[in-house]
């Protein structure tokens, strides 16, 4: 069997080419609704989830999304083979419209395998978590960007892609089979590896552009359609504060009790989740603070923070993480800092107490503090225990998720009146 297509019929190539693509898709299709089920399952409210099942549900979706990077690979070669060869001729050449939109139909299916594991990479690269792809590169992409908004895009787009594949994988699969058992041709033949018909044609024909064109069009009435369903209209993440988010940052706070007013500020946390670090953002919090330099170590004022746990955005797992068994956002939506601020010879402190669902413990945080006339520049970390503060109970393993959570704070405020 020749490497190489001939006139008449499609060289090894590409037929190992045409059946690993089929295997890899018959593979990933299932892989992708049943982890999408498990997901959902997972953020559904009323069912309780186990470590097992998480496990399980970053599992399928790290096959998932490797395969998806592989099919990628091999939809790039096998198009670089494909258009540097000899097309056989179609075996009904008179039957025009059928051959075109044959060839229309094989054009969605090469496109769209590019497409579709191409924005879903995107989409994977621009969140952050929930489970990783296996493969040496890395979890991100060159020039994009870790965004909610590049997230949710491409994942719009993915799903609109993988709807036009399996449209023309449905009529690829009609279509084969129309000429198996209607027309009784050779053309399941000549994409096996044995067998020889006697009705193929002896000329090969030039790849043809309308087809291709073709299928440009039916991308763009997808997207055209798409957009004017909304599917596009923007949702509100943490790198887009609500507009209590932006009130809360953008009101004074009570002079005669806060002393400064802050002026911006962000508030994050990291965890990490089946080896890789996931990080998220609070886009609605508050802080009182009253502050005086002393001129020696020792008492210098108060702060008292309160953070609203829906505003935390979490790449993949936000939802889960507003979950029963994790924040519990909708019995408690806030968690709140009250401490007493001291300077040390070393720098600054504040200590106090950090409540989070129905627990209150002592936290102390260091943080470093510079002045510029009244404006005032704070960095601080600290690191937390989840399961202290009952956050995800039912995952106790640390190789799935981590225990410790880092929190990282960083504000600007003026002195008021200042």
């Amino acid at each position: 069997m020749p490497l190489h297509n001939t006139s008449n019929r499609y060289g090894a190539v590409s037929k190992v080419f045409h059946w690993l693509t089929a295997l890899l898709i018959l593979t990933e299709i299932p892989l992708g609704l049943i982890a999408n089920g498990m997901a959902q399952d997972l953020n559904t409210p009323g069912i309780v989830s186990t470590q097992a099942d998480i496990q399980r549900t970053a599992l399928l979706f790290s096959i998932h999304k490797t395969t998806g990077v592989l099919i990628f690979f091999v939809a790039l070669a096998r198009i670089l083979w494909a258009v540097t060869q000899d097309k056989p001729a179609p075996l009904h050449p008179e039957r025009r419209l059928e051959t075109f939109l044959a060839e229309t139909v094989h054009w969605l299916l090469y496109g769209s395998l590019v497409l579709v594991p191409l924005t879903g990479w995107i989409h994977h690269a621009a969140t952050v978590g929930f489970a990783p792809i296996w493969w040496p590169f890395g979890q991100s992409l060159p020039l994009v960007p870790k965004d909610e908004t590049v997230s949710h895009l491409f994942a719009t787009l993915h799903v609109i892609f993988i709807r036009v594949l399996l449209v023309a994988i449905a009529l690829h699969i009609a279509g084969a089979i129309k000429h198996q058992i209607i027309d009784r041709d050779s053309t399941l033949r000549r994409m096996w590896f044995d067998g020889n018909g006697t009705d193929l044609p002896a000329k090969a024909t030039p790849h043809a552009a309308l087809p291709a064109v073709a299928a440009l069009l039916v991308w763009a009435a997808a997207l055209g359609f798409a957009a004017l369903s909304g599917v596009f209209a923007s949702e509100p993440t943490a790198s887009e504060p609500t507009a209590a988010a932006s009130e809360s940052a953008s009101a004074p706070a009570d002079t005669a009790s806060a002393g400064w007013q802050v002026d911006e500020g962000t508030l994050k946390i990291a965890i990490t989740q089946m080896g890789s670090t996931v990080t998220g953002t609070f886009a609605d919090w508050t802080a009182d603070i009253t502050f005086e330099e002393p001129a020696a170590p020792g008492p210098a004022g108060t702060v008292d923070v309160t953070i609203a746990i829906p505003s935390l955005t979490l790449g993949g797992v936000t939802q889960q993480a507003m979950g029963p068994d994790f924040f519990d956002a909708e019995n408690f939506p806030t968690a709140r800092f009250e401490a007493e601020i001291e300077k040390t010879p070393d720098g600054y402190v504040a200590i106090g107490t950090l409540t989070i669902r129905d627990t209150t413990l002592p936290v102390t945080l260091p943080f470093d503090l510079t002045f510029q006339d009244d404006t005032a520049t704070m960095t601080g970390t600290l690191q937390l225990q989840r399961l202290d503060y009952q956050i995800g109970q039912s995952v106790t393993d640390p190789a799935s998720l981590g225990l410790a959570v880092d929190v990282d704070v960083s504000l600007t405020a003026t002195r008021a009146g200042g």
